[in-house]
Parts: structure tokens; C-alpha cells; sequence
């Protein structure tokens, strides 16, 4: 079994950019879809971004594309959300999630592995 912790979280002003990692530890990421969900406080959990397990494939919510960026390093056992121009309300906690089918939708129940989330808070 993988198992995920998040880092790069943080405060960070509107037009800001922060970078967040998912690291895996157990196992190796490269057959596993990997995946970014958020949730806001009062508010369902959302999907982000996506990476199909070869890093062919990415999908990103219409809110954040343009804006972020979700990459894999295999051989670094993580995956990255580059995020710029951050807005208000991108503010949430970040989730990274894996599936070991490798492939990726939108919804959270593709995955099998999720973290414990980081939390980002972008201020006006």
C-alpha cells in the first residue's frame, strides 16, 4: 500500500504562487493515476488536477486551468501542483490521491489512496 503526505502548503497573497508535493512512500507512484482534490471550509470536495500514470494524459477543473500545473517525477516518488495567480478562493486544504488503475477521472472514488492535505490560504 502507498502512502501519501503533502507538503508546500501555506499563506500566500492574491496573484501569489505556491508549488505543493505528494510524496509517496511504500511503494512506487509510477503505475498509479494521480490526482488533486480540494476542500474548502463549508464546501464539498472538489477535483483539481490530474495525471494519467505515464504523465500523457492531465485534466484540471475549468477554475484552475491556465493557472496550474500538475506534474510526476517517477524516479523522485512524487507528484506536484504548481499553482500561479492564486485567488481567494483557491483558498481550501489540498489533497493528492492515487489510483492503482493508472488511469484518472474526476471523481474521488477512482482513487484508493488519498493524504492527510495541506492546507493553502491565499489572502487579498
Amino acid at each position: 500500500q502507498v502512502q501519501l503526505v503533502e507538503s508546500g502548503g501555506g499563506l500566500v497573497q492574491a496573484s501569489g504562487s505556491l508549488r505543493l508535493s505528494c510524496a509517496a512512500s511504500g511503494r512506487t507512484l509510477s503505475p498509479y493515476g494521480m490526482a488533486w482534490f480540494r476542500q474548502a471550509p463549508g464546501k464539498e470536495r472538489e477535483f483539481v488536477a490530474a495525471i494519467t500514470s505515464s504523465g500523457s494524459m492531465r485534466d484540471y477543473a475549468d477554475s484552475v486551468k491556465g493557472r496550474f500545473t500538475i506534474s510526476r517525477d517517477n524516479a523522485k516518488n512524487t507528484v506536484f501542483l504548481q499553482m500561479n495567480s492564486l485567488k481567494t478562493e483557491d483558498t481550501a486544504v489540498y489533497y493528492c490521491a492515487a489510483g492503482r488503475a493508472g488511469w484518472v477521472t474526476r471523481r474521488g472514488t477512482t482513487y484508493d489512496t488519498w493524504g492527510q492535505g495541506t492546507q493553502v490560504t491565499v489572502s487579498s
